[in-house]
């Protein structure tokens, strides 16, 4: 006869409902009961009845994680990380790919809205308004967008993007390009605007390309575009489009670094395999993945919850950056004309 919740409670010298916490919210019990407990339970054979406790709570102990692009190698150290947090809570996490598309984005999140606790909505490309209209249905953490009002996890690609470009402006560039990402994004906005403000106090053109898919042939479409606008380094919105670049610039017979620096954003392991290898910013991923879950369950159905976490990037120069057209020109900081803004090109892709 299978083991009973009632046999582990005995076995452990506890009560049914801490064997009920210990399973459904571990968190809440002490760390030596909640080991002797869970020993117990391995000792016995004992395997919670999911579908009797989601009766009993009201709760399917069930996440859904949607990604914008699942063959887009950042995401899944960010899916692993929080599937692995999830299970310590005893929750099950399942994933879904809207392949950069707001339409499937919308409706999966309408489709998972039933069959689960809440929602990790990561890089979404909906809009702000209609993000907001699906949290009343279901609870939602949006990753990689700040939106008010609603419970976030951003990556500070913005201080990543100005540290780039003032690594940059450091090795002598002053005409730098910034390969846009795909439009609406929350992400490819943020890099933008701070990669604008870096180059304007450089005294450096900032010229941006798109915007983009945001994937190896995105940025591999765009190097013939690059190498005509003169620019001599450029700033990709991800790594795939970096590598992409490095790709399209080869074939066009340009040399990395020495004819064009590249830097890209992410730090995904192929740009460590690259040649040359990738200069990136590194967005903790893994970290973001952990947050979030931390973040929805720690809040269950408040979705009033405005709670916020911001993690930072971190600039790793690699072999894909090097000197400038003139290193040796930096101007004194104090210098007017150096400080004087520059203006920032667009070349946009409709």
């Amino acid at each position: 006869m299978p083991a009973t919740i009632r046999d582990v409670a005995r076995e452990s010298g506890v009560h049914i409902s801490t064997v009920s916490r210990t399973f459904s919210a571990p968190h809440l019990v002490n760390p030596d009961t909640r080991t002797r407990v869970l020993a117990c339970a391995e000792q016995l054979g004992y395997r919670p009845n999911r579908a009797a406790r989601a009766l009993i709570t009201g709760r399917t102990y069930n996440v859904g994680l949607i990604v914008a692009d699942i063959a887009n190698p950042f995401f899944p150290p960010l899916i692993k990380a929080a599937e692995s947090q999830a299970r310590q809570r005893d929750y099950h996490i399942f994933v879904a790919d809207s392949n950069e598309d707001a339409a499937v984005e919308e409706d999966l999140v309408r489709a998972l809205a039933k069959q689960v606790d809440g929602i990790l909505l990561c890089s979404p490309r909906m809009s702000n308004s209609l993000i907001e209209l699906l949290s009343r249905e279901v609870p939602l953490v949006v990753i990689n967008r700040q939106i008010t009002g609603l419970p976030t996890v951003v990556m500070d690609v913005a201080q990543g993007a100005g540290l780039a470009v003032d690594h940059l402006v450091g090795l002598g560039h002053r005409r730098i390009g910034l390969i846009a990402g795909p439009r609406g994004s929350w992400t490819s906005k943020e890099i933008r605007r701070s990669a604008a403000l870096a180059a304007r106090a450089g005294g450096a053109e900032l010229t941006v390309f798109g915007p983009n898919p945001p994937t190896e042939p995105g940025g591999a479409a765009v190097a013939e575009q690059v190498l005509r606008s003169g620019v001599s380094a450029v700033l990709a919105y991800n790594d795939l489009m970096a590598i992409g670049l490095i790709e399209g610039l080869h074939a066009q017979g340009a040399r990395v670094p020495a004819d064009i620096s590249v830097v890209g954003i992410d730090d995904i392991a192929l740009s460590r395999l690259i040649h040359p290898k990738l200069t990136t910013v590194a967005t903790p991923a893994a970290a973001a993945g952990r947050a979030a879950v931390d973040m929805l369950l720690a809040h269950g159905d408040d979705r009033r919850t405005t709670a916020h976490a911001s993690l930072q990037t971190e600039l790793v120069i690699r072999d894909s950056t090097g000197p400038g057209p003139d290193p040796h020109s930096h101007a004194d900081p104090g210098d007017a004309a150096a400080a004087a803004p520059r203006a920032v090109a667009s070349y946009a892709k409709e």
